[in-house]
């Protein structure tokens, strides 16, 4: 993840910290010195880091059920908002689904059952629903917030573990597709009726409702596009026919061909074919505002854009793109040469596509049969 800093790896593991995580805990420090002077301050920071603690033990929960599967796990990144675990590739059986989802909520209750027990067995409602407060005993606000987080990480919607368990509950009856599809509508119910129910009681909620609501249907897409992937390569979906642009092109060349054509990216090619970059519509139009119909394409075009082989599977270059958050991927042969091209619209089709055909099905059924 971009912005992020490497602290170490754990069994293969890399543990990274954004650094906005420094902003925190400078926020952090400022509110409790308001509060309680340098002493409160400090103990702030130090219970901030003890959370994240939890939090990267959480994740470790994932990763120790994961790799039960085979699946491994290669970095971490902490974030202010929490912990990402990034699996090498995400549990396809409701089974593996659900023990891997389960496991990171487990270690937050044996947390606090550790803590509660060091304590002296009491832990009261206080310590959960104000866990910023420095007058409440350390540990006890530890454990609040392990609870916490236990509670929250189990509403069933993504992207919190809850939803992942019902997404798996719901996939022993149905297809993954379908699972995944009604556990996200799940999830949008709770977000609106937690958003609601922030209008009343704190702000808050709305803003956690809009990410729960935007992350399920992020989700339900998600595993739509690795659905139709499954075996699809580039080559059957890639765009073919396609306008190029020369290396002596000037802007005034791409302005042409942008509106004679319905194309929005324009891939720049050597007399082999081979790529060299990509002009995009923003490009052309930022170039033509700022140096003119005259400037050669060679100063403006993005030369950041990914080639991937033609023999890849479509979620090869989903991931190119979103890695180098690029509008398209120059899809090449063996020699290097531009054959094809992927991008967004492509992934848009495909889906609408696939919305239509899965429509069409049940209309199958009333089809005279063969004789």
């Amino acid at each position: 993840m971009q912005w992020s800093i490497k602290l170490g790896t754990v069994a293969g593991t890399e543990i990274r910290v954004h650094v906005t995580f420094a902003l925190l805990l400078i926020w952090i420090w400022v509110m409790h010195y308001r509060i309680g002077g340098l002493p409160a301050a400090w103990e702030g920071v130090a219970f901030i880091i003890s959370v994240f603690l939890c939090v990267l033990l959480h994740e470790f929960g994932h990763i120790a059920a994961a790799r039960c599967f085979g699946i491994k796990t290669p970095d971490i990144t902490l974030l202010p908002i929490g912990g990402v675990a990034r699996l090498e590739r995400s549990p396809t059986k409701p089974f593996e689904e659900f023990v891997t989802a389960v496991a990171g909520p487990l270690v937050n209750i044996v947390i606090a059952t550790l803590l509660v027990a060091l304590i002296g067995g009491t832990l009261g409602w206080e310590q959960i629903v104000a866990p910023q407060d420095p007058r409440i005993n350390f540990l006890a606000r530890l454990a609040g917030v392990n609870i916490f987080l236990f509670l929250f990480n189990m509403i069933p919607a993504f992207p919190m573990d809850g939803g992942r368990v019902l997404r798996a509950i719901f996939a022993w009856r149905l297809s993954w597709t379908r699972a995944t599809k009604l556990a996200a509508r799940v999830g949008q119910a709770i977000a609106l009726a937690m958003g609601i129910f922030g209008v009343f009681v704190n702000p808050l909620l709305i803003l956690i409702a809009i990410f729960v609501y935007f992350a399920a249907e992020t989700e339900a897409q998600g595993n739509e596009l690795q659905a139709i992937s499954d075996g699809t390569s580039i080559a059957d979906v890639m765009i073919t026919r396609f306008a190029t642009l020369d290396p002596q092109a000037r802007v005034g060349d791409a302005v042409e061909l942008l509106l004679a054509t319905s194309q929005s990216e324009f891939p720049v090619v050597d007399k082999a074919g081979r790529f060299e970059g990509l002009m995009t519509r923003e490009g052309i139009v930022q170039a033509m505002r700022e140096r003119g119909t005259n400037a050669p394409v060679l100063g403006i075009m993005r030369r950041d854009i990914p080639t991937v082989d033609v023999r890849s599977h479509i979620d090869v270059s989903l991931r190119l793109m979103q890695e180098a958050s690029a509008p398209a991927v120059a899809v090449v042969d063996r020699s290097q040469r531009v054959v094809g091209l992927m991008n967004y619209e492509t992934v848009r089709e495909l889906l609408m596509l696939r919305e239509a055909d899965e429509q069409f099905q049940p209309g199958h059924r009333n089809r005279q049969p063969r004789q």
